[in-house]
């Protein structure tokens, strides 16, 4: 009885130990479960706890219900949950360098081989305490989206008087610095309440999840070309980070680097599937065209490289990065 009484002792103890060596990462997302990018960070979550058994496991939280969304880059540094998915510009106080991403034309694969993901996880380290651990859902651009016909100047330049505009972090120094519009600054998940009750008329956003957040019920015109990047990305807590097994840091590592590759080219394929489904509901594109293109395009670039350096130059750790996440994040040759 005593030997049976001990290898059952024992046999819980080992499965007792072996439940307790599994890490467990708690995470919320800045967006509805309903977007696309956040279905995007759902797949990621499930691939790492199919790849984890038994060593790590996310459980995620919620999002923006469960904490608010621009609350939530502080919530991980502060340690109220390890891992966030969000825009980099949610917390571009604190890191102005993410502008580097905004600014891109280079998918997260492409920023990864240049050695670009490696510095902006340096900086998210040494001035968030945070771990950075991909860039997702790259391969995307933004368009101006408006509701009503947009009106151009006699160089064809886009002209935004009368326009009620919704602004953003990621796009304010662009619309304001040249394109001289006043901002009306509303969280996603209030823009479709803005829409409809005339609050704004008008919204930059990414060329894909529109429909998923039906404001394509509203805005019946899209402004060509499309600009910046998304800067949508996965932070951790870094002494969360620290504390996992080796084991565990390599599978969210490695599936990250995955989910970075398989994004890039899926919504990059997904954008164009949109872009048709919306002009097949009548959705107008509009293109700028020559001059009044090229400039619109550099300022959209400059514009927000001019905010980093500034807000760089304002921190205690300076500017020192600013020409080489320029030169990590943009290939001039592919302009």
């Amino acid at each position: 009885m005593r030997h049976i009484l001990f290898g059952t002792v024992t046999a819980g103890a080992l499965a007792a130990s072996a439940v307790s060596a599994q890490d467990v990462v708690t995470a919320v997302h800045a967006f509805p479960a309903t977007l696309i990018y956040t279905k995007s960070f759902l797949e990621f979550v499930d691939k790492v706890n199919a790849a984890g058994e038994g060593v790590v496991q996310i459980e995620v939280r919620g999002g923006p219900e469960a904490i608010g969304m621009f609350q939530q880059p502080d919530a991980v540094r502060d340690g109220v949950v390890d891992m966030v998915y969000t825009p980099g510009s949610f917390y571009g106080g604190t890191l102005p360098e993410k502008d580097a991403l905004v600014a891109s034309n280079l998918t997260g694969p492409e920023a990864r081989a240049s050695g670009g993901i490696d510095l902006i996880d340096e900086i998210h380290q040494e001035k968030m305490g945070v771990k950075y651990l991909g860039w997702f859902d790259s391969n995307v651009c933004y368009n101006l989206w408006m509701v009503n016909e947009p009106q151009f100047d006699a160089d064809g330049n886009l002209s935004v008087d009368g326009i009620k505009l919704r602004g953003n972090a990621v796009y304010n120094a662009f619309f304001t610095d040249y394109l001289g519009a006043q901002v009306i600054d509303l969280p996603t998940t209030d823009v479709y309440a803005g829409l409809e009750r005339g609050v704004v008329d008008a919204t930059g956003w990414t060329q894909i999840g529109l429909m998923d957040l039906k404001w394509n019920e509203f805005v019946q015109y899209r402004i060509d070309p499309c600009f910046f990047s998304t800067d949508l990305g996965v932070i951790m807590n870094l002494e969360r980070w620290n504390a996992l097994s080796d084991e565990a840091r390599t599978i969210l590592t490695e599936t990250a680097i995955a989910h970075e590759a398989e994004t890039a080219e899926r919504l990059g394929a997904k954008a164009e599937q949109e872009l048709a489904a919306l002009e097949e509901a009548g959705m107008t594109t509009i293109a700028l065209e020559g001059e009044a293109r090229d400039n619109y395009l550099a300022a959209a670039r400059q514009t927000t490289w001019d905010r980093m350096k500034q807000l760089m130059e304002e921190s205690p750790q300076g500017a020192g990065n600013y020409d080489r996440l320029i030169e990590l994040f943009y290939d001039p040759a592919l302009d």
